[in-house]
């Protein structure tokens, strides 16, 4: 009974999403930041798949919120974002857990990518960016760092391998 109670406490969410917010906004060099995984897309992403039950629609709006303000983006911008991946991962949590580690990444690909391109319509909503394949790089990253991020937060979880 102690592990469940453990495996469904809110701490560990809480602490990796903070956590993920510090990776999202740590110094990097010019060229590396194109580069950056969405830590934060990919934690949420986990967590909505890893409990559907606790972890929704309203956790990424908040988790949002909190990320517009520590990297000073229009407000709601990361809310938007995120609360529309939380949606569709929700959705189709029951297909993305049993698919091979592969096809997951697949589909972080597109999650991702969906987090990526409401992010960019509405900054250019607001003002003129260029449109650059550097915004790309940061998904596909994403989507190759997400066997990693699936490893560390199912041990932080509690689902010990071997």
């Amino acid at each position: 009974m102690e592990s469940r109670v453990a495996a469904d406490g809110l701490g560990v969410v809480i602490f990796s999403l903070l956590l993920a917010g510090v990776l999202a906004v740590v110094p990097l060099p010019e060229w590396a930041n194109a580069v950056r995984p969405a830590w934060v897309p990919l934690v949420l992403i986990y967590w909505v798949i890893a409990m559907p039950h606790r972890i929704g629609v309203v956790t990424g709006w908040v988790v949002g919120l909190f990320l517009d303000a520590l990297t000073g983006a229009v407000l709601g911008q990361n809310a938007l974002a995120l609360s529309l991946v939380a949606y569709i991962a929700y959705v189709l949590h029951m297909r993305i857990r049993v698919f091979p580690i592969w096809q997951q990444c697949l589909s972080i690909l597109v999650l991702v990518g969906t987090y990526e391109l409401v992010s960019i319509l509405v900054m250019r909503a607001v003002q003129i960016t260029p449109w650059t394949f550097w915004y790309w790089a940061s998904v596909a990253v994403s989507a190759l760092v997400w066997p990693l991020v699936s490893l560390v937060m199912g041990y932080l979880r509690g689902n010990r391998v071997g």
